[in-house]
C-alpha cells in the first residue's frame, strides 16, 4: 500500500491557510503558523522544514495589509520575498514539491482592450509584470524566489475572500448594519475569488502532481473565479444577498454609491485591471472555475 504524501502547510490561521486545512485533512498534514513560526526569522522556518521534511510544502503565509507595506517595506519583503527563498531552497533539497500563492497586485492595472474573458485585456501568465507598490513588488520577488524550488506551483489570485478573517465581505455586511449609505469604488475591475475555491483547486493540483501520468508542469498559474466585476457591483452584489435571507440592513445595495479611485486615496495605488486570465490553468488541470458570484453567496449564506 503506498503511503500518502506527507504536507507541511505554513500560514494555517490565514483565510486561504483555513480552508487548505479542510481541502488537505485526508492528507498527512502538518499545519503551523504563529506562534509557533516567526515568518521573520528565517534560521527556524528553514529548521521546522528540514525536520518535518515534507513531500509538499504549501505556503499560505504572507504580508497582505498593502497600504502599511508602504512604510514598512524591510518587513514585507522578509515575509513575501526572503521567507519564500528560504522555503524554496529547502523544497528544492528536499526534491519536494512547494506551493505558493501570488497577487494581482503584480500588475499595474493599465491592460486594455476588450473584456471578454478570451481577448485582449486579461493578464496572461506571460505577460510583464509592474507592480505599482511595495506589496506588489515583494509578492513579484516571491514568485521569482519560488520558482527556484524546482518542483512548484505559483497560483496568481485576486480579490480573495471567506467567511472567517478580514476581507471585502465582512466590511461590507459590518458597514451595511452602522451607516446609511456607502461609497464604494467602481472603476477597478477583478474577480472575487473564495478561499475555498483557491483551496480545492490547490488540493486537486496536488493530487495530481503525485502521479507522473497526470501531473502538471511547475509553474505559475492564474486562479480566480469566471467573470469580472466591480468593488462597488461586488458591495452591491453581497448586500442583496444578505437582504434577501433577512439580515436587518441601514444600507442596502440601492444605497451604494459609485465613486473613481481618485475620491478614495491610499498608501499604495491599486491597479484598475486586475482581470486575470484562467486559461492555462484550466487546460492544465481539466476543469471550468465557478462564476464569482456562486462563492460570494455561498458565504454571504454563512455569515447570515
Amino acid at each position: 500500500m503506498t503511503t500518502a504524501p506527507k504536507l507541511l502547510l505554513l500560514g494555517k490561521d490565514g483565510q486561504v491557510g483555513r480552508e487548505l486545512q479542510r481541502s488537505l485533512a485526508s492528507a498527512r498534514l502538518v499545519a503551523i503558523d504563529r506562534p509557533e513560526l516567526d515568518f521573520e526569522r528565517l534560521d527556524e522556518l528553514r529548521a521546522i522544514v528540514r525536520r518535518e521534511s515534507p513531500d509538499v510544502i504549501v505556503n499560505a503565509a504572507a504580508y497582505t495589509a498593502v497600504d502599511r507595506a508602504e512604510s514598512e517595506p524591510e518587513l514585507c519583503r522578509r515575509i513575501n520575498a526572503e521567507a519564500v527563498a528560504a522555503v524554496a531552497e529547502e523544497a528544492r533539497s528536499l526534491g519536494a514539491l512547494f506551493v505558493h500563492y501570488s497577487t494581482d497586485y503584480v500588475f499595474d492595472g493599465t491592460k486594455t482592450g476588450v473584456f471578454d474573458g478570451t481577448k485582449e485585456g486579461w493578464y496572461e501568465e506571460t505577460d510583464e509584470p509592474k507592480p505599482l507598490g511595495v506589496y506588489g513588488l515583494t509578492k513579484l520577488e516571491g514568485e521569482q524566489a519560488a520558482a527556484t524550488a524546482g518542483r512548484y506551483l505559483v497560483f496568481r489570485t485576486s480579490w480573495v475572500y471567506a467567511a472567517h478573517g478580514h476581507n471585502f465581505i465582512r466590511t461590507m455586511l459590518r458597514l451595511a448594519q452602522e451607516r446609511e449609505s456607502l461609497d464604494v469604488i467602481d472603476d477597478q475591475w477583478g474577480a472575487p475569488t473564495g478561499a475555498a475555491l483557491l483551496a480545492d483547486v490547490t488540493a486537486l493540483a496536488i493530487d495530481r502532481c503525485q502521479r507522473p501520468e497526470t501531473a502538471i508542469p511547475s509553474g505559475l498559474y492564474h486562479l480566480v473565479a469566471r467573470g469580472e466585476t466591480t468593488w462597488c457591483r461586488f458591495a452591491r452584489f453581497v448586500l442583496a444577498e444578505a437582504r434577501r435571507r433577512g439580515l436587518p440592513l441601514k444600507t442596502g445595495p440601492e444605497a451604494v454609491r459609485a465613486i473613481p479611485t481618485s475620491a478614495y486615496p491610499t498608501a499604495a495605488k491599486r491597479p484598475a485591471n486586475s482581470r486575470l486570465s484562467t486559461a492555462k490553468l484550466r487546460a492544465a488541470l481539466g476543469i471550468e472555475l465557478p462564476p464569482w458570484e456562486e462563492g460570494v453567496a455561498a458565504v454571504v449564506a454563512a455569515l447570515v
